[in-house]
């Protein structure tokens, strides 16, 4: 994955390129919004991480500008402006997602990882497989060792984005606005109970878990615990 990182700070910018190498991405920096746009006029990338707060031009003109010339890379903002008039302000100026500082690392490349995936030719899949758990979309199945599952409609939809996404942690925020359509966190413990429902369906009784908690970073369904 090639990503463009537009951020003044020059810490944050070498740490974000640091980090992104070491996960096997291509990045490049850009430290003011001019340049930013510029690049990105230039070259190819699968993801823009832009700071809204730039020397020259801000964060939401160059995007802004870029969509208004047709360029749909997916843009993840980076702001320290976290209200939600200030996340919807960032997303209608062409942002494609909203992150508030300080965050954390492993969220913030979840995030672009999924901006990847999605910008991506859309898949007709309707089966997704995790070991011998098996979710069909078309005819809204869920079977584990082909013994059948009934899961209410939100935890169907919680299940299948994370299978979809099998193997990547999904932070709570990403949970949030995926299948709860919230984009911002509500201070409830919808997540937890959900996630509690969904366990006890599809590894009570079974002996290896598939849904696990990674500490401080969010949920992942895997078929081993390594």
């Amino acid at each position: 994955m090639r990503v463009l990182i537009i951020e003044d700070d020059h810490e944050t910018a070498s740490f974000l390129k640091k980090s992104l190498k070491e996960n096997g991405h291509i990045a490049n920096i850009a430290n003011d919004g001019e340049l930013g746009l510029q690049l990105a006029r230039d070259e190819n990338f699968d993801v823009l991480i832009v700071d809204r707060m730039l020397p020259k031009l801000d964060g939401l003109s160059a995007i802004s500008t870029l969509r208004a010339e047709g360029d749909q890379t997916p843009v993840l903002i980076l702001s320290a402006l976290g209200d939600v008039d200030d996340r919807v302000t960032g997303l209608r100026a062409g942002g494609d997602d909203y992150l508030t500082k300080p965050y954390a690392y492993s969220e913030l490349l979840a995030r672009i990882e999924a901006l990847a995936r999605r910008s991506q030719p859309e898949e007709s899949e309707t089966r997704f497989v995790v070991g011998d758990l098996v979710l069909d979309r078309l005819s809204h199945k869920v079977t584990r060792s082909d013994e059948t599952i009934v899961l209410q409609p939100r935890e169907f939809r919680l299940l299948e984005y994370l299978m979809k996404n099998a193997g990547q942690v999904v932070t709570r925020t990403m949970l949030l606005e995926s299948v709860w359509d919230y984009h911002f966190d509500p201070q409830t413990n919808v997540i937890d109970v959900h996630i509690s429902r969904l366990r006890s369906k599809i590894d009570r009784n079974y002996e290896v878990p598939l849904l696990h908690t990674v500490r401080g970073a969010g949920y992942v369904i895997r078929d081993s615990d390594l």
